[in-house]
């Protein structure tokens, strides 16, 4: 919904601004999203504020980020009962807080301002924030981009013919043909304008970062380079290292796409058994692990994954995989390649055990979804039904990372910031797994 700038609109129940009265002077106008408008139209899209329904003239902001920062700016926007609307992006706070004056003391009326120094208001929105995020913000006049002050997500500048590029991977420059300019450090801010070129502000930019370390291991593109350090050689060093600390006799090393092929690479590198390819992936099947119900994570597997039974068949198996944080696939695929005619399946994990909740990225949010919490290797080893299970083991981390800061609180639950005491789980499904389900 686009609010002109010559009305004065009582805004509809469906998005509940309490019925308030929302005036707006000449210059922008705010796009809200209601709920049904989210079924269509998705919370990690861009937002757009547009003056006079001219969206040649508008805003664009877009994140890369997670819930964590909606929440926190829920307690900080308005009183809580309402008056400033049920807002379920956290694009749409910054918004608010970048684009209006709001009389956060009870008034009934949010008046839009003027976008004269885009880059301050967005300063001043970032500084009430905490939380992992990558923000850009878009006018025909300027490109804004930060990260946040510990760096958990990244972002990069590039560069085609006369135009610059923000991207949160330096693989969607390739894409485009652009070439890498530099990444943006964390709590920077970039201002980039036809007249300047690109102007840092580093008022947010503090010693203290946290990476977080899950962008090597899992969530980044191998043939991405997150600030200096290559995600398919990181993954490489993590299946190696595997090697020299969880050996296992074996006849093949396989890697479960996407992310645990390098890493499978790499232990077969070290350790001289062969490496090879053992499924085939459905490409139009998404992440099963970030799926939010229990139901809709199994019935993927199956369809995501099939077994090259001529690969398998008869041989003692290394399985690489990422991470176990559910343990909803990794046990499908070990009884996928015994179907198959493994005759042994040795599961080994290029990350250490995930043991705590992550309130910065990977929106696993209780302890009670997590397989590894209370269980020792050989209770979860059985459960997968592998023959043996190996981690890697956290003093290795630092080695993915070429020793930047980083993030490993879902494996150690030490947090940079304080994390929320509320759930925040949602419509998660908090299904406990059964022993030999």
């Amino acid at each position: 919904y686009i609010l002109s700038a010559e009305t004065k609109v009582t805004v509809a129940e469906d998005f509940y601004l309490g019925g308030n009265d929302i005036k707006l002077d000449n210059v922008n106008a705010v796009l809200y999203i209601s709920g049904d408008g989210l079924k269509k139209h998705s919370a990690s899209d861009p937002l757009l504020l547009t003056p006079n329904y001219n969206a040649e003239e508008g805003t664009a902001v877009a994140t890369c980020k997670n819930a964590n920062v909606a929440k926190n700016l829920a307690s900080v926007i308005g009183s809580g009962d309402g008056s400033y609307g049920v807002i379920q992006s956290d694009k749409q706070f910054v918004i608010c807080y970048a684009a209006a004056d709001m009389d956060m003391t009870g008034a009934d009326t949010v008046y839009v301002t003027s976008f004269a120094e885009l880059e301050e208001a967005v300063l001043s929105a970032l500084k009430k924030v905490q939380g992992s995020y990558s923000l850009i913000v878009m006018s025909p006049r300027k490109l804004i981009g930060t990260r946040d002050p510990f760096g958990f997500r990244p972002l990069c500048i590039g560069k085609r013919n006369n135009a610059y590029v923000l991207a949160s991977e330096t693989c969607a420059l390739d894409t485009i043909g652009a070439e890498f300019v530099r990444d943006v450090e964390p709590g920077e801010i970039v201002t980039i304008t036809p007249e300047n070129g690109i102007v840092s502000y580093k008022n947010m930019c503090q010693e203290k970062h946290a990476r977080c370390v899950f962008e090597y291991i899992y969530f980044a593109r191998p043939d991405s380079v997150l600030d200096r350090m290559s995600v398919y050689e990181s993954r490489i060093i993590a299946g190696r290292c595997l090697a020299k600390d969880s050996p296992v006799e074996a006849d093949l090393v396989v890697g479960v796409p996407e992310s645990g092929n390098a890493a499978a690479l790499g232990y077969s590198l070290e350790s001289g058994i062969p490496y090879g390819t053992a499924f085939v992936k459905n490409g139009y099947v998404g992440r099963t692990f970030i799926k939010p119900k229990q139901s809709q994570r199994e019935s993927s597997v199956q369809v995501k994954l099939n077994v090259l039974k001529d690969a398998v068949k008869g041989k003692r198996v290394i399985m690489i995989d990422d991470s176990i944080v559910r343990g909803t696939t990794s046990d499908r695929i070990v009884s996928m390649l015994k179907d198959a005619g493994a005759t042994e399946v040795h599961v080994r994990i290029s990350s250490p055990p995930f043991l705590h909740p992550c309130y910065f990225g990977t929106d696993i949010p209780s302890e009670d979804q997590l397989i590894a919490h209370n269980r020792t290797i050989e209770e979860i080893c059985e459960l997968l039904g592998a023959d043996s299970l190996g981690y890697l083991k956290m003093e290795r981390l630092k080695e993915l990372t070429a020793g930047k800061q980083y993030c490993d609180g879902c494996f150690s639950g030490n947090y940079p910031i304080k994390p929320p005491t509320e759930d925040i789980r949602g419509e998660h499904d908090t299904t406990v797994r059964k022993k030999n389900r």
